[in-house]
Formats: C-alpha cells, sequence, structure tokens
C-alpha cells in the first residue's frame, strides 16, 4: 500500500512512498488536517543522496511500530530539501536556534499546525544510542508536551520568529550616509582569514570534515589577479591538487563527492551532486589555464566525462545526484579488496596500481577495504620500479580502464534523476567557462544543449519552474534559480554569443528585479513575491554549499547591466551590495561570493565586444581567453545577424577584427591590433 507521496515527482519522496508511515508533501492539505484535529506536524527533511537520510529510513520509517505512533500523534510530512529549498532553509535556521547546533540531512522538526517549529534535531536512531534519544521514545514525549505546554510553545515560537527575522541584513541607518563607504578592506580580511584557516599540509580551509567551498576557492583566485598575490593561488592551487590525489575524487570515473569526512581528503561520503561538480569544474580549467599543470585540465576531462557518461538526460540537461549508498551499504560501489585489484590486473600492472593508489598500505575504509587516492606520485612509483615513466603511465591508464570496467558491473548507486534548474546553471556556467580555457568545443555544445533543454521546459510563461522529472516541471524557481541561470548566460555568451541567449538572460534580470527585490531595503528574498507564504522570508548572503543567491545575482547583473548598459541592473546589484555592507565589514569570512560583487562595484568590471571577420575574432577571442581574466567578460559578436542594441558600439571593420573596450560605462575608441589590446586588458584584468 502506497501513501501520498507516490503522486510526487521528487525520487526522494517516491522512496518513501511505501513506508507504513501516513506521509504528506508539503502543503494545504496536511497542515489543515493538523488544524483539524489540533495534532502537531512531524516534519522531515532530506534528499536522495544522503546515507543518513537512509539509515533513518530504514530503522523507522519502515518500521511499523514506529510509523503507527507517527501515524496517531502527528501529521507527518516529507519534504525533498533540493525541491524545496525555501523550507529546507527556514527549518534549518529554526534548527539551529533552537538546539545551539548545526544542521543537516534528515533534518527531523516538530511544528505547530501554523508551521511554527517548537522542538527538533536531525538524525535519530529508533533506540537511544550515540548519546542520542531513541526516536521510538521521543514521539510520545513531544505529543505529550504539545498538549500540555501549549502557551509556552506558542511564545517560543513567536520569539523564534522574531530572532529569524533580526538575522536578516538591516539597510543603513539615516544619517549613516547614502551607502557610499563600503567596506573596501573587506575582502582583504577575508583573503586573511582564509589563509589562517588554510590547511598546509592537506589543502583546504579548517578541519574534519572537510568541504570543497568553490566559492572560496575562486574568491582566491580572483585574489590573486587583484593583488597579485602568490599565496593566494598557492591556497587554490594545492587545494585542488590534494583534492585530486585524494579520496573525494573518484579516480576511475572522474567527479568529486560532497566531502571528506577526513582533513585528508581520503575518505568522502559518497553522494556525488551536480552542485559541486560543476563549480569544480570551472575551478580547475582555470587552474589548468593559469599554471599550465596538466594534472588540471586531466581532472577536468575527468568531471565533463562523468556528467555525459552518467548525469545527462536525453534531452541534454542533467541530473541531479548519485547516493552515496548502493547495495543497502555506503560506498560499496566505489571500494576494493587489494586481492581483487591483484585478480583484475597483470603483475605488472599491480606492482604500479598498488604504491600508487595505497594498496600496499592498510585498508582505509572501516579497516577492510580500500578507497582508492593517489599516495605516491607515479613517478617516484616509476623510479622504485626502474622503468620509465612512460611505462609506468601506461601500465596505470590500462589498469584504470580494467578497473572501472569491473565496477561497472557492480550494483549501482541510486540515481536523482530529478532536472534542477539552478544545480543545471551551476554546470552550464562550469561547461562553458571550461570549454574556453581548454579549448574544448564538445564542451560548449553540451552546455548549449543543457541550456536549450532548460528553455524548453522549465521556462513558461516568462518565469522558471524549479525542478521537472521526465516532462512534468513544477515548483515557482527561486532566486538560485534566476541568478545562477543569468550567470550562466553570461558564460554562454562569452562562448559562443546568440541573441537569444541574451534575450533570456534579459527576462531573467527583469524577473528578479520585478519579483525578488526588496525595493524598500535592497537585496533579494530567496523566494518571489508571489510565492507561498512561509514563517519566514530569508534574503541568503552566506555562501554554503552553493553560492549566495544575493552574491550570484549582485554579480551577474552587475555584469550584466555593463554589457547591456542598463543602469538598473548596475543599480539593483549594487543596492545589494550596499544591503550586506554591514556584513562584509564586521565579519567577512564565508561571504566570498559578495566579496566578489563587492569588488565589481568598486571597479567595474570590463566589456570587449569583438566585431568583424569572423576567422580574426574567433582567433583573438582564443588568444585572449590564454589569460585568466575573472573581471573582464568578452564577447564575439562577427557573424550575428542580430546585434542586441546594447551591444552596438561601433562600425565593424572590413577583413579584420576590432575590439571595443569598456569599463563600467567609460569605453575606449576602438583597437584594431590585437597586440594593442592584450596590453589595454593587462591593465583592467
Amino acid at each position: 500500500m502506497t501513501n501520498r507521496l507516490a503522486g510526487e515527482t521528487s525520487p526522494y519522496l517516491l522512496q518513501h512512498a511505501d513506508n507504513p508511515v501516513d506521509w504528506y508533501p508539503w502543503g494545504d492539505e496536511a497542515l489543515e488536517r493538523a488544524r483539524r484535529e489540533m495534532k502537531p506536524v512531524l516534519l522531515s527533511v532530506g534528499y536522495s543522496a544522503c546515507h543518513w537520510c537512509h539509515v533513518m529510513a530504514h530503522e523507522s520509517f519502515e518500521d511499523r511500530a514506529v510509523a503507527a505512533a507517527m501515524n496517531e500523534l502527528f501529521v507527518n510530512i516529507k519534504v525533498d530539501r533540493e525541491e524545496r529549498p525555501d523550507l529546507d532553509q527556514i527549518y534549518q535556521a529554526a534548527h539551529a536556534l533552537l538546539t545551539r547546533r548545526s544542521g543537516g540531512w534528515p533534518l527531523t522538526m516538530f511544528l505547530t499546525p501554523a508551521g511554527d517549529p517548537f522542538f527538533g534535531g536531525t538524525y535519530f536512531p529508533k533506540h537511544g544510542r550515540y548519546g542520542l534519544p531513541g526516536f521510538i521514545d521521543l514521539l510520545p514525549r513531544v505529543a505529550a508536551a504539545y498538549r500540555e505546554q501549549g502557551e509556552a510553545i506558542a511564545e517560543q515560537s513567536a520569539r523564534l520568529v522574531e530572532a529569524m527575522a533580526s538575522l536578516e541584513p538591516e539597510p543603513e541607518r539615516e544619517g549613516a550616509g547614502t551607502g557610499d563607504l563600503l567596506p573596501v578592506s573587506a575582502p582583504a580580511q577575508a583573503l586573511a582569514g582564509l589563509k589562517r584557516s588554510f590547511d598546509g599540509e592537506h589543502g583546504g580551509f579548517g578541519t574534519a570534515p572537510k568541504f570543497p567551498h568553490p566559492a572560496d576557492l575562486e574568491f582566491c583566485l580572483r585574489e590573486h589577479v587583484r593583488l597579485r598575490d602568490p599565496e593566494a593561488l598557492r591556497m587554490a592551487e594545492h587545494t585542488l591538487l590534494r583534492m585530486a590525489d585524494g579520496g573525494i575524487h573518484d579516480q576511475l570515473g572522474g567527479g568529486f563527492c560532497r566531502y571528506s569526512v577526513d582533513a585528508e581528503w581520503s575518505i568522502p561520503h559518497f553522494e556525488k551532486m551536480l552542485y559541486d561538480n560543476g563549480p569544480l569544474l570551472g575551478l580547475y580549467a582555470d587552474l589548468a589555464r593559469i599554471t599550465a599543470n596538466p594534472r588540471f585540465a586531466e581532472v577536468a576531462r575527468g568531471i565533463v566525462g562523468w556528467l555525459t557518461r552518467e548525469m545527462r538526460a536525453d534531452d541534454g540537461a542533467f541530473f541531479s545526484s548519485l547516493d552515496a549508498d548502493s547495495d543497502g551499504e555506503e560506498g560499496k560501489f566505489y571500494v576494493w579488496s587489494r586481492d581483487e585489484v591483484r585478480a583484475r590486473l597483470s603483475a605488472d600492472g599491480f606492482a604500479v596500481v598498488a604504491p600508487y593508489f595505497g594498496l600496499d598500505l592498510p585498508p582505509n575504509f572501516e579497516a577492510h577495504a580500500w578507497n582508492l587516492r593517489v599516495t605516491t606520485p607515479l613517478a617516484e612509483v616509476a623510479r622504485r620500479l626502474g622503468i620509465p615513466l612512460s611505462e609506468a603511465q601506461a601500465q596505470l591508464d590500462a589498469a584504470r580502464t580494467t578497473l572501472f570496467q569491473t565496477r561497472s558491473a557492480r550494483v549501482r548507486p541510486g540515481l536523482d534523476d530529478k532536472i534542477l534548474t539552478s544545480w543545471n546553471a551551476l554546470a552550464i556556467a562550469g561547461l562553458a567557462r571550461a570549454a574556453r580555457a581548454l579549448r574544448e568545443p564538445d564542451w560548449a555544445d553540451l552546455a548549449f544543449a543543457a541550456t536549450d533543454a532548460l528553455h524548453r521546459t522549465q521556462w513558461r510563461d516568462g518565469r522558471l519552474l524549479a525542478t521537472r522529472k521526465g516532462l512534468h516541471a513544477h515548483l515557482n524557481a527561486y532566486l538560485d534559480d534566476y541568478a545562477f541561470l543569468l550567470a550562466a548566460l553570461i558564460e554562454l555568451m562569452q562562448t559562443r554569443f546568440r541573441a537569444e541567449d541574451y534575450a533570456w538572460a534579459q527576462a531573467l534580470a527583469d524577473v528578479l528585479l520585478a519579483q525578488f527585490e526588496d525595493g524598500a531595503r535592497g537585496g533579494f528574498f530567496f523566494t518571489s513575491h508571489d510565492h507561498e507564504r512561509l514563517i519566514h522570508r530569508p534574503k541568503p548572503g552566506h555562501d554554503n554549499a552553493t553560492p549566495s543567491g544575493n552574491g550570484v545575482a549582485a554579480q551577474a547583473l552587475i555584469a550584466f547591466g555593463h554589457l547591456a548598459a542598463a543602469p538598473r541592473y548596475v543599480e539593483a546589484g549594487e543596492r545589494t551590495v550596499r544591503l550586506f555592507a554591514g556584513s562584509l565589514a564586521q565579519s567577512p569570512g564565508g561571504y566570498a561570493t559578495l566579496l566578489a560583487a563587492l569588488e565589481d562595484v568598486l571597479a567595474p568590471p570590463t566589456s570587449v565586444l569583438l566585431a568583424g571577420d569572423p576567422v580574426a575574432c574567433a582567433a583573438w577571442q582564443d588568444a585572449l581567453e590564454r589569460e585568466y581574466r575573472p573581471a573582464t567578460r568578452i564577447l564575439g559578436l562577427a557573424g550575428v545577424a542580430t546585434v542586441p542594441p546594447g551591444l552596438t558600439k561601433g562600425v565593424a571593420p572590413r577583413g579584420g577584427a576590432a575590439a571595443w573596450v569598456c569599463r563600467g560605462t567609460h569605453c575606449l575608441p576602438p583597437i584594431a591590433r590585437l597586440p594593442d589590446l592584450q596590453r589595454t586588458l593587462g591593465t583592467a584584468a
């Protein structure tokens, strides 16, 4: 017998459709029943690739005794945090305020019928252990507290909602100036903070568990260019190299897992998310052109290989994630026994692979298996074996192929095959950047195909939809969907200009201003003005696993506004930065994306328009892309039948190329020689 989740599109919700729990999806039906029966709500938030979500499901939600207690005492609501990040943000913040502890998934919150939280936690075992109360014992106690302490709970809930509102950024006080006093020292303070927390041995920031934090790494690259700071480059370079050698990186199939449980990047939680791999692709490609180290390009190619092989839908869009678990065990698809590897390889191949992947060391996964990671450089392996490096490389390549084929026959991790607009946008942007940086036009084709799939299926009547399963797209889109897609279209226009992408970017920017901007205070709400009314409406500024929607919106609007000569977009981006100016001044750590937007306000970005002979323009653009210029956008308009009015700067020359360079609102005379253009941009990187 199935419950009400059987009609949902989320693979995560569908995993719970056969539970004996009387689950509801979030909506009026569940909340109205809670009001009518005067029952509290049990809200469970998770996602398909989450290991501990599966553990709690097997222990409790599939257990008939637990389900009976849930059904008797509560109205039970199950939420996919990837489809409903609005709800997840609100109740993660409530959990943090209630418990004074960080949240995570599964998130377990108990609400009043009005949606106000009064108690919560994350994972609860069925019976008490790990210092946690047993879920089956907790349920009647929470229900009794709701019945017996209604007045106190109502008062606490009111204070909690007020506390959540107080966490949102406030505009400058009257009389404190017009906002011209921006925190110009905030980027330097943030970079100093990253330097203090940098792990000089293993890379990354802080200690275990260790996350990739692409926004912080990109900030380091920007600061390296802006300040000529070699330490900023070293932090990004060392981190990405150590990640590439670590177990967080799939050494056979490419792509990265969500995070490492240790400080050495050795053992991940094995879920692989689209939202990590898109930004990491762009970063590895950028490091390849900055350093000329072929290792970075190799890793980038591995990410694209994984995306195209395992994550691409038939229409060109990208699926969301792969589970950590397969065949009921976390990591089972990825780890090896030493004997299995030896049996699959030749003696010469195993002699190379064993020291390279650490099979000559004690097992690193639960004391019985090996998660592959690079422990000895290949040159050192070749030296020890007394063979040429080229021979060692050939043996390694052959072994990888054999092991990958062997692994492919195993029970595969579950695939979450919903199409999320925001995560696809991150992948599109990464593909477009990497295509330019590494001269891979096929990657650009992948980016355009995904973009066109989103436009066909998730753009309806001038508005975005957040998610799609098959052909069924639904849910009002969020700030991240619009901001990330606008930024992705700007990347695409630099890769190969299409007038339809420009028009869509303009439409997205207009919806951002009309439906998400706080016209009175500045900044962007996470939900649109016509969204379902919830207990709180956040304006997220911090970067988390994905970059800040406000930070990306500000950057993209400033960049697009300067390209299109449209001050309304630039001004909206600047208002956002000014709203968060106090936060950036007081505690700039964690605001890398907004700090990049701040720098775009302080020193407006550079736009370069190329026109003339298509062959000459393509050669110029390719030459310019050999340099990493994060504050410069280069658009090739040669051969474009109808150039949008905002991009028309002059008459294209015959038989050659010319460039129009604009810094903010100031445009230089056309430049007719590539060396002159390169010298000009050398001061505008």
